[in-house]
């Protein structure tokens, strides 16, 4: 039976060549993604230890705990510091690191990347420091002095003794560039930009006048990390900080970066799993088709003495080889793929640590592994059909239809398994409370639906195709033609549909609901702001400059101006966890802010009258006039009173008090946003106004309500694009499987091709009868699956609703109709190969055809 099996994989190698490439895409994408987070993953655990090599023990401060969940202030850590952990017993050095974000512009004037890092440059003995080796030039020694790292003096086109725009805490800089250094960009850039500055300047530009953000020791030859670490901790006095070992440092960085990769992971293998998914239909339906066409071969086999269990065995080593070699040429494949996205990851501004493609035994056992059991699992079906072929079949080679019976059977359940779906489906949307419970059960239904329609698919395709009828007309003969193969074999049609169908599904549900997202976050930008521009850091939770406030009231046309000043303070005398309480101008505030007030007004805040988010409110059992107790950041209490009770979203969340109310309970305060009104609204000429008063610093961004719709919109259309991207791969094998599907009935249909074109179809009504009947079957898919993407984008959307009230459930009609258009068009190209072939075949050579 084996070399029964082999003979007959070398006998139809072509049908099965778009068997092995719907597998392959499949396991490429599974190998691809293990290489490339592998890749990733050793890197940056190379980096890492890399990192910290010239670290043995690092001194942090070690932050107050005196109100729990409350972000405390760091006290910090001073050359007195510095002198004792110097010469504590066993330390061979000592280096005080000084860190604060630092944004370089451009010759343009633009910030460069997505922002960056300033650092001190902390000369040892020799006058240099070893972790930052110059290649050109010399370090910073002065205040108007700095020096850059080699990739962005690169990227910008800097050079040594060049004049630099920088934005640091405060007004933009100019700092002369005296040199160029090297770094393997492990610690200190993000991703960006690192400038380096003397120890004093770096400590009076990020607001630390003798002080230091950590300080790095180096042990003496034969003292070990813990020794160094035990002998500093006896040389500190009590609670000076925290003290971490080089390898800890190490340990922890590489956790967080295998946690960061193991999310990526998952996220790409669900794609890979999807395109998988389909492919099982293309496996499933090829070998359905095979063992229908080999009826009489498989009958004789069984009249001959082949035992069921043998027969089935046979079909499963036919798959056996089409999936080893599937995942053979797939594991290949995605090794590649893996070195493209290791390029791709470092096109995009952002620096990767370097390293060798990592292929390890467990990517290859996988990939092998996905390859083979997709392959043979999806063929068991098809083979236990082929099992029960009775010897009698051999007589007339025609194989048995389907019973009624086993329709019943089906469609029964079919519509218990979409009937559950749906209402898993109905009943997450009406148990939504903001827990998991809701979105597992959502999940569930989402595939019970998925997978019932999926059963239910043949007998749909009757009424569906049939309302194509009168189209198919208009095109004659062929058009009937087309329609009557479409229905002749619905299981078929079906499972080939069925391919197209999720990948649609995934593609429309996901459009629907970014489109209500992003409508979602327009409104709350638009009806939560009275204001006419905002202005934050470019760089995400980033604070502004010191200055930013004083220089945008100086500006020419504005009328108000209310900063936000966010932090954490614990409500209630025996509460747990903290809430988010922003500081904003109580006397301008209300011009400027636009809350949703479900209780009471916004009033006049000052003092201790605040306004409260209902979900805290409702937490707390707070209620206009109520007197409630605050514990703030430095660990002292207040009584604060309730003005009113609002809805939050994205933009105003939690208590919203007096700035002054807050800025007593902080030791340095720092602003998050501004908003800011003109005279007139928003027009060109203020914006210019609003950038030209902030010293057109390349770090900060000034938006109006447009800009922060359009900001909104390119985010999600970035995301909507990689996930284009990604679940291209399953319609790329759903296209396989269209063109498998109709090679493979073109092949069945010979004589009767042949036949035809004897009583007078001339090639143009075969090929347009093979494409007529392609298209019917990608559309058939393409309804299926842009119905059920509105239903489940719908229906997740309604969750969403519950986290953000102003999502609104938006049809993109131009979107579903370029889907439906993609389907179409799939059926178009898939049918190319099949439609030549069909009406190249030789009409005698066809009749004769058995």
């Amino acid at each position: 039976m084996f070399r029964t099996a082999l003979r007959n994989v070398l006998a139809h190698k072509a049908r099965l060549l778009m068997t092995v490439l719907a597998v392959m895409l499949g396991v490429a994408f599974v190998s691809g993604t293990l290489v490339y987070t592998d890749t990733l993953s050793t890197a940056f655990r190379n980096s890492s230890q890399k990192s910290y090599d010239d670290i043995d023990v690092a001194l942090s401060p070690q932050a107050s705990d005196t109100v729990p969940g409350v972000r405390p202030e760091e006290p910090r850590l001073d050359a007195k510091l510095l002198d004792t952990v110097r010469h504590a017993p066993g330390a061979a050095s000592a280096t005080g690191i000084v860190n604060g974000p630092t944004g370089i512009a451009d010759k343009s004037g633009e910030l460069i990347g997505r922002g960056g890092n300033g650092s001190n440059y902390f000369p040892g003995k020799d006058g240099k420091d070893a972790r930052y080796p110059m290649k050109e030039g010399a370090a910073p020694t002065r205040g108007d002095q700095f020096a850059l790292d080699q990739d962005t003096a690169e990227k910008a086109g800097y050079h040594v003794g060049d004049t630099v725009r920088m934005s640091v805490d405060g007004p933009v800089r100019e700092q002369k560039l005296t040199g160029i250094f090297t770094t393997d960009g492990s610690r200190g850039m993000s991703g960006g930009s690192l400038a380096l500055f003397d120890t004093r300047t770096a400590q009076k530009l990020f607001g630390m006048p003798g002080g230091f953000s950590e300080i790095d020791v180096k042990a003496a030859p034969g003292t070990s990390q813990a020794a160094l670490k035990q002998s500093i901790d006896k040389a500190l006095p009590r609670d000076s900080g925290t003290l971490t070992t080089g390898k800890e440092l190490a340990d922890n960085q590489a956790e967080g970066n295998k946690t960061s990769m193991n999310t990526m992971r998952t996220a790409l293998l669900a794609f890979a799993g999807v395109s998988l998914f389909v492919g099982i239909f293309i496996i499933a339906n090829t070998f359905t088709m095979l063992i229908s066409q080999r009826t009489k071969e498989l009958a004789l086999l069984r009249a001959v003495g082949a035992s069921r269990r043998q027969v089935t065995r046979s079909v499963l080593l036919e798959a056996l080889v089409v999936g080893t070699i599937a995942g053979a040429s797939g594991m290949v494949a995605g090794i590649g793929i893996g070195a493209v996205l290791r390029t791709l990851g470092n096109g995009d501004g952002t620096a990767l640590p370097d390293g060798p493609l990592q292929v390890t035994a467990t990517t290859v056992l996988v990939s092998l592994g996905v390859g083979i059991a997709v392959t043979v699992l999806s063929a068991w079906l098809p083979g236990r059909r082929a099992a029960k072929i009775p010897p009698v079949a051999a007589m007339n080679s025609v194989h048995a239809a389907a019973t009624t019976k086993s329709l019943v059977v089906r469609n029964t359940i079919g519509a218990l398994f979409a009937g559950a779906g749906t209402a898993a489906v109905l009943v997450a949307i009406s148990l939504d409370d903001g827990k998991n419970t809701s979105r597992y059960l959502m999940g569930l239904g989402g595939m019970l639906l998925l997978v019932g329609v999926f059963v239910l698919t043949p007998l749909l395709s009757r009424p569906l195709i049939a309302l194509g009828g009168p189209v198919l007309r208009g095109f004659g003969i062929s058009g009937l033609l087309a329609r009557q193969n479409a229905l002749r074999n619905p299981r078929r049609t079906a499972a080939t549909a069925s391919a197209l169908m999720i990948g649609l599904t995934l593609i429309t549900g996901m459009t629907v609901i970014a489109k209500g997202v992003e409508t979602g976050i327009n409104k709350v930008a638009a009806s939560s702001l009275k204001a006419d521009y905002s202005i934050a850091m470019s760089s995400e939770g980033q604070p502004l400059p010191s200055t930013a406030e004083k220089e945008v009231k100086g500006a020419a046309g504005v009328s108000a101006v209310s900063p936000m000043r966010k932090d954490m303070a614990r409500v209630g005398a025996g509460g747990k966890g903290a809430s988010e309480v922003i500081g904003v101008d109580g006397k301008t505030f209300g011009s400027l802010g636009n809350l949703d007030f479900t209780k009471g007004s916004l009033g006049s805040l000052h003092g201790d009258r605040v306004v409260v988010d209902s979900g805290t409110a409702g937490d707390h059992g707070l209620r206009t006039g109520s007197r409630f107790p605050v514990t703030f950041p430095d660990g002292k209490k207040a009584d604060l009173t309730v003005s009113g009770i609002y809805n939050g979203n994205q933009m105003f969340n939690g208590i919203i008090l007096d700035k002054d109310t807050l800025a007593a309970h902080q030791k340095r305060t720092t602003t998050q946003q501004l908003l800011v009104a003109t005279d007139g609204g928003a027009t060109d000429a203020h914006k210019e106004e609003l950038v030209k008063a902030l010293g057109k610093n390349p770090a900060l961004t000034v938006s109006d309500k447009q800009d922060i719709a359009d900001a909104v919109s390119k985010l999600f259309t970035i995301l909507l694009n990689m996930l284009y991207g990604l679940l291209g791969m399953a319609v790329v094998v759903a296209v396989l499987g269209v063109v498998n599907t109709l090679a493979m009935s073109v092949f069945e249909r010979s004589q009767e091709i042949g036949m035809l074109r004897a009583i007078g179809l001339d090639r143009l009504g075969i090929k347009r009868m093979v494409r007529l009947e392609s298209l019917i079957i990608s559309l058939f898919g393409g309804v299926l699956g842009v119905g059920l993407g509105v239903f489940l984008g719908w229906a997740v959307g309604k969750l969403i609703e519950g986290g953000l009230p102003t999502y609104e459930l938006v049809l993109p009609w131009g979107e579903l109709a370029v889907f439906l258009g993609l389907a179409g068009l799939v059926g178009v190209l898939a049918a190319l190969w099949p439609a030549l072939r069909a009406a190249r075949l030789n009409m005698l050579e066809a009749i004769k055809a058995e």
